[in-house]
């Protein structure tokens, strides 16, 4: 049951620092076409996210 007394907690995440996906293990010789999408999207979001920051 929820405590009706508790007071929403508003968070802004607006200044938390932007991860990359340099910890994500990959490895070429058994990755498939949906590995490579994904390294792919990663590396746009990383080209984005350093955009955002550059600002």
């Amino acid at each position: 049951m929820a405590n009706k007394n508790k007071k929403d907690i508003k968070v802004n995440f607006g200044d938390l620092p932007v991860g990359l996906n340099e910890d994500v293990e990959f490895s070429e010789a058994l990755a498939d076409e949906d590995d490579w999408e994904a390294q792919e999207r990663a590396a746009s979001a990383d080209e984005r996210a350093k955009q955002r920051r550059d600002l």
